[in-house]
């Protein structure tokens, strides 16, 4: 059984200051086997930590398409945000991707979905995730259990981690997978482990921001 981080950040995200390289010393450390890098309409940060540690690293962006914000992972290359999400989802079945949607009924958050356009893309994605650490409110996790359940779609788990110290609080436990569809066979199986963030993990980010328009610092 492996134990999965599947949504993450690193310092590719505007609003996060992890490096790779601390980002997989914490993985190893907290026992995390797998990890999907979903930084914000970027795949640069995934694939630098593949090449470091390809055996951990599964390559996914979170992207933010014209109606809200999708999560895909085993990608082969870079999905540029504001594009339709039948667009996008098109883009990424090209690829082989796994696609889930991100916290879609959060509503604090600017990439959430409005109902019509989420029932519009239901029928083409893979899962919904039905647990995001970060959501503020329990009400907008278990509106996407439901939503799950009604809809017939896998659910993924992740901790939105922005923070080294976030990584790991909703993980997925399930058997071995090694590509989109092995992965998305694995998921039934899955036992999810899920805790929520404290409502101040969302300072870190707002430091991140602030950090980087003071001093631009530049990462590979």
């Amino acid at each position: 059984m492996l134990r999965v981080e599947f949504h993450c950040h690193t310092i590719y995200s505007k609003d996060c200051l992890v490096r790779v390289e601390n980002l997989l010393e914490t993985c190893q450390k907290k026992g995390v086997d797998r990890i999907v890098i979903t930084d914000h309409n970027t795949t640069r940060g995934a694939f630098q930590a593949q090449k470091i540690d390809p055996q951990r690293v599964i390559i996914g962006e979170e992207i933010l398409t014209q109606k809200g914000e999708l999560l895909a992972a085993f990608m082969q290359g870079e999905i540029p945000a504001g594009l339709s999400p039948l667009e996008t989802i098109a883009r990424l079945r090209e690829q082989g991707a796994f696609i889930s949607v991100s916290h879609p009924f959060d509503r604090l958050r600017s990439g959430h979905w409005q109902l019509q356009d989420l029932l519009e893309i239901a029928p083409l994605v893979d899962a919904i995730e039905i647990f995001n650490a970060r959501c503020m409110s329990p009400d907008f996790n278990r509106q996407a259990v439901e939503f799950a359940r009604e809809h017939h779609l896998a659910g993924t788990v992740g901790s939105d981690a922005h923070a080294a110290f976030e990584i790991g609080r909703a993980a997925m436990v399930l058997p071995d997978f090694h590509d989109a569809n092995s992965y998305k066979e694995a998921i039934p199986k899955a036992q999810f482990e899920t805790r929520l963030s404290s409502p101040l993990v969302r300072f870190t980010s707002r430091y991140a921001v602030m950090y980087k328009l003071i001093f631009n610092p530049q990462v590979p």
